[in-house]
């Protein structure tokens, strides 16, 4: 059967290639695993003992370390996943040993606007439906070890407002005086669920709760995601699960997981999550699909232990980073390779002439709403205009000292001349581009971006992080705000500032990574600000503690730990075909 992406929806090309589909055991051959070091989740999919490989490979050389970012996208995405997918086919095409890493989806967007985050065309990770719908179940083992957390929270205000310290200490308690006006966190549903943001529990007797104010965050906003992509084993795992802030005292000490006793009972919730799950592209590669999304409100990376993994396991390993290179790449560069210890042969930026056009000053891009001709007929000086974009995240790669490689996602709206107009602007920016026409022709159509990849990897990084580890909290802020995001300084509210001075008189805390909250729509705080706004300042809001992942997580603007789910959202077109049992409408 001919797979044509024009004329088939995505998730009719997954089904269709999933008959050709590699088994698990064929995978794990052709990784040269050993058979104990496949955990197997049915025919096609499995988790890896990530131990037990890196053990035995400790001493083979790492291959080629290659991520993907991208501009600011429009709404509807630049197909970042797409292109991760499609480099990997493009590699496998040149006969190269290749393996991907990306994320797993959310609930949210699987069900609202963006879709699974597969990929698309004949450039897609599958089995698709596993894909978008649990997967090995990871997100529920976060979701669950995140709420019992919250179970252990405010299970203990209630005892400790029902009984004397005499009765707790009978009860082998100590009294933590927690404030239930200060929570630290929240519960997590795997969901954009917009009225849960806000909500009142303890509703009832003594015996029904203490009566506080909460709310729910998205799970894969949960600082137990960003522990699973940045542990590097499960005694890591552990110990950052032991340090998570959950609340604090009448006397603004912090309380832990481990404070309330529950740090292992979570972890032990999370044992099998740590384990990369293994699947595959159309084109038989493997990928590793590990930790989450959402570099706007979290970390946004796959994890360092599928990144481990690919780089001992093939010659070639291409991980994905979350949004446009002003959060993505930027938390990849700053915080993952830092803990991590890995350095970057070459980072791809993806950007797509509709994106281009919007940042050009094009019309307004609206999610189910047709394109304005503007972003389907050819218009090379709106994308002159737009490439300001681009040239920022170019000049944020470069600054890493990365050498970056432009990918033009390729439409067939497309025309030539537009095309030039990228080219001729990344050439003299310093930048390798490419072509890619992965959607359209799979690996065959990612042969070029393959190419200047590779070309690429053989020059000598010289990596270097925007910051010291010395660096202080408000410096390093500044640093991100001006020199990545083009403000002209930062601003705090008085709770952000007061925050800010807590944290930067805290010994404990100077330490950790910064991992910045902010919009992936613009370069800066405001989403309708597209191109290369100037002349602004980025507002910080709040100042979130992750300790147990060793962040501290400035908020900028008005970004919510909790999307919403729109008028049209996708779980309206998805459904089961009762016959055979397969799912249909996923993208």
């Amino acid at each position: 059967m001919k797979l044509d992406p024009t004329k088939m929806k995505d998730w009719e090309i997954a089904e269709a290639s999933e008959a050709d589909m590699k088994t698990v055991h064929q995978l794990a051959e052709e990784l040269k695993l050993e058979p104990m070091e496949i955990l197997p989740y049915g025919h096609y999919l499995g988790k890896l003992d990530y131990k037990s490989i890196l053990n035995r490979l400790k001493d083979k050389p790492d291959g080629k370390y290659i991520e993907v970012t991208a501009i600011n996208p429009t709404p509807l995405g630049e197909g970042k996943t797409t292109t991760t997918m499609g480099l990997v086919e493009g590699l496998g095409k040149l006969g190269k040993s290749v393996s991907g890493a990306i994320r797993q989806p959310s609930g949210g967007p699987t069900f609202n606007i963006k879709g699974s985050a597969a990929g698309g065309g004949l450039a897609q990770c599958i089995p698709l439906t596993d894909f978008s719908l649990g997967l090995t179940g990871d997100n529920d083992a976060i979701t669950n070890a995140h709420n019992l957390a919250m179970v252990a929270l405010t299970s203990r205000i209630q005892h400790e407002f029902n009984y004397s310290d005499e009765t707790l200490k009978a009860k082998g308690l100590k009294r933590l005086d927690i404030d239930p006006r200060n929570p630290a966190i929240g519960w997590a549903i795997d969901f954009s669920a917009q009225s849960l943001r806000e909500i009142l529990i303890g509703l009832g007797g003594n015996m029904d709760g203490f009566m506080m104010k909460s709310g729910f965050q998205i799970t894969v906003s949960s600082e137990i995601m960003a522990i699973l992509a940045v542990a590097k084993d499960l005694k890591d795992m552990r110990e950052r699960i032991g340090k998570m802030i959950v609340a604090y005292d009448k006397k603004n000490n912090p309380i832990t997981t481990a404070d309330l006793e529950v740090d292992g009972a979570m972890t032990a919730i999370m044992a099998k999550a740590i384990n990369p799950n293994l699947m595959q592209t159309i084109e038989g590669q493997p990928v590793f699909v590990h930790a989450g999304p959402f570099a706007n409100i979290a970390i946004g990376q796959s994890s360092i232990i599928a990144d481990r993994l690919g780089l001992k396991l093939t010659d070639y390993h291409v991980t994905e980073s979350g949004f446009g290179a002003d959060i993505g790449f930027e938390k990849f560069w700053n915080l993952k390779c830092r803990f991590s210890g890995l350095i970057p042969n070459c980072s791809v930026i993806v950007c797509t002439i509709r994106a281009l056009k919007m940042h050009g000053g094009g019309p307004k891009v609206v999610p189910g709403k047709p394109l304005d001709k503007a972003y389907t007929d050819e218009n090379t000086e709106l994308v002159e205009k737009g490439t300001s974009n681009l040239l920022a995240h170019i000049e944020t790669v470069k600054k890493s000292g990365v050498p970056a490689v432009v990918c033009i996602n390729h439409f067939y709206t497309d025309t030539e001349a537009e095309i030039e107009v990228i080219k001729r602007i990344c050439k003299k920016a310093g930048a390798r581009v490419a072509v890619s026409k992965h959607w359209e022709k799979g690996g065959a159509g990612a042969v070029e971006l393959a190419e200047a990849v590779m070309a690429a990897c053989e020059e000598k990084p010289d990596f270097k992080f925007l910051y010291s580890d010395d660096t202080p909290l408000e410096e390093r802020i500044r640093l991100i705000a001006t020199e990545v995001y083009g403000a002209d300084g930062v601003s705090y509210t008085a709770d952000a500032r007061k925050k800010l001075e807590a944290i930067q008189a805290n010994d404990k805390l100077k330490g950790l990574g910064t991992c910045m909250v902010k919009t992936h729509l613009s370069l800066s705080h405001d989403p309708t600000l597209k191109g290369r706004p100037t002349g602004w300042t980025l507002p910080i809001s709040d100042i979130l503690i992750y300790q147990g992942a060793g962040f501290i997580v400035p908020v900028a603007g008005g970004i919510k730990l909790m999307p919403g789910t729109a008028s049209d959202p996708a779980y309206r077109r998805i459904d089961v075909d009762v016959e055979t049992g397969k799912v249909k409408g996923l993208f």
